[in-house]
């Protein structure tokens, strides 16, 4: 199996040319971006993602933005679902990374949203994958757990800083067990949560050392169930990001560590890792 690294666009606004320039020198793979809003941007963007042969896990946000709508409706979810394919279908993305639904939703209202859009991808021709992500679906691990038991055919996205700070620890007690869950992994997003919040200021300060090894031990369980099911390649994208995220500083605002560095940190700490979960599988 082989590590692939994608880029996020979050919180950089620059035109994909030069996002890509700079993923090449830091040795990405590709890019993960949210679907353009026209067609004719996506059709733009596609003509220079086959110009330069980079892939793209595209992501649908349906409902509004990354807060959804309260009053959206499941049926509104699911027609935002449909137009955003229809952009992202000439990206011809990997596959559509899906931030959809409200945590307000019950385990089943969350399951047939999920059930849905899955054949809403497979007629367009798409592969939907779901995202853990905070108020929206899958906001926590127990009611994923209920979730999942009624999606037979989906597989998700995790991003499992998210469900630290919804659950207020690390969710490393013995009775925190979700292999059922991890091993309907597609993804993972790459972000270092801790007990108060879904970024810590740098993955790599010795005060959160116990976050990154909850983090990484959860990665490797994902690695783990995916080479049992087949997979030649597993996707990762370090997704440290703004909009309150980034730790600042107070009265001035000023960020406390750079983006691009945090995600390059994560990216060159997870080759390493995943090259050391490869070496550790050959030996048993």
């Amino acid at each position: 199996m082989r590590l692939e690294l994608f880029k996020t666009l979050w919180g950089d606004p620059r035109p994909w040319s030069s996002i890509i320039a700079e993923m090449r020198v830091a040795a990405f793979d590709g890019i993960e971006a949210r679907i353009p809003d026209t067609a004719r941007d996506a059709a733009d963007k596609a003509l220079l993602l086959r110009q330069e042969g980079v892939p793209v896990i595209a992501i649908a946000l349906t409902g509004g933005g990354v807060i959804p709508r309260q009053g959206a409706t499941l049926a509104d979810h699911l027609s935002d679902l449909r137009h955003a394919l229809g952009r992202a279908a000439v990206m011809q993305p990997r596959f559509v990374n899906v931030l959809g639904g409200n945590d307000r939703w019950c385990a089943t209202q969350q399951a047939d949203f999920i059930n849905q859009a899955h054949e809403i991808g497979q007629s367009a021709g798409l592969r939907c994958v779901f995202e853990t992500h905070r108020a929206r679906i899958l906001s926590s691990p127990w009611i994923a757990r209920d979730v999942l038991r009624q999606c037979p055919d989906a597989s998700f996205t995790l991003d499992i800083s998210h469900w630290v700070v919804t659950c207020e620890r690390l969710l490393d007690d013995p009775l925190d067990d979700f292999t059922a869950f991890l091993d309907r992994v597609h993804h993972i997003q790459a972000r270092i949560g801790y007990d108060q919040g879904p970024q810590v200021p740098h993955p790599g300060a010795p005060e959160y050392a116990a976050a990154l090894a909850f983090h990484q031990r959860v990665w490797a369980q994902v690695w783990a169930a995916q080479a049992r099911r087949g997979y030649g390649i597993t996707t990762l994208t370090p997704e440290c990001g703004p909009d309150g995220y980034l730790h600042t500083l107070p009265f001035t605002n000023a960020p406390v560590a750079d983006l691009w560095d945090l995600n390059r940190w994560i990216a060159e700490t997870e080759r390493r890792h995943f090259n050391a979960f490869q070496h550790a599988s050959q030996e048993t």
